[in-house]
């Protein structure tokens, strides 16, 4: 078993991220959900985002931050969809003891959070190779993976953004299944049992 916080997208935890949360705790694995909305659920990205920039970008990355203070250091694997990479990829890198980080339909350049990515931290990178959403992101990820030792960027086709959401429209079930099940053999190959 691996455990895992997944940190939601800008239109917060939906029923589609918690379903994707309970496909990972059926393959054996713990999964935390924390909500950085406070039970805030928008209907549209324009909407999650304008209340993103209300409360501010530092601030929901901050409720990540201390959402992982309640975890153990050690062994823990951050995920984060979209919105959620900021949290996820900014505990990978700076929380000593992370296991590994997920990085879905976004990326920010290492240097962002000071630090280059750590040794011995695997991390995978997830997005539409179309998505107009992710397309400076791209860069960043590609950046990443030719930094860290034990990195893969998955491409899917498309330019549909939090494609593995089931609860909004722009649901793929082909290519979430595939993520589902690149995510399910990454989080396997944690696993320290």
């Amino acid at each position: 078993m691996v455990e895992v916080v997944l940190f939601h997208h800008a239109q917060g935890l939906t029923p589609g991220v918690l379903a994707f949360a309970d496909a990972l705790r059926a393959a054996g694995h713990a999964v935390r959900t924390p909500d950085l909305f406070e039970g805030r659920v928008f209907g549209s990205l324009r909407d999650g985002m304008a209340y993103v920039e209300k409360v501010g970008f530092g601030e929901v990355v901050e409720r990540g931050v201390r959402a992982a203070e309640r975890l153990p250091q050690d062994g823990v694997v951050y995920a984060g969809l979209s919105l959620g990479v900021l949290p996820a990829q900014k505990l990978a890198q700076t929380r000593t003891g992370a296991r590994g980080a997920l990085l879905v339909d976004a990326c920010v350049p290492p240097e962002e959070f000071g630090t280059p990515w750590p040794a011995g931290v695997p991390v995978r990178v997830h997005a539409k190779d179309a998505d107009p959403l992710v397309a400076e992101d791209l860069a960043a990820a590609r950046a990443l993976v030719a930094e860290a030792d034990d990195a893969e960027l998955c491409l899917y086709p498309g330019d549909q953004h939090l494609f593995m959401d089931s609860s909004l429209p722009s649901y793929d079930p082909e290519a979430a299944g595939l993520l589902t099940a690149r995510v399910v053999e990454f989080l396997g190959r944690l696993d320290p049992r």
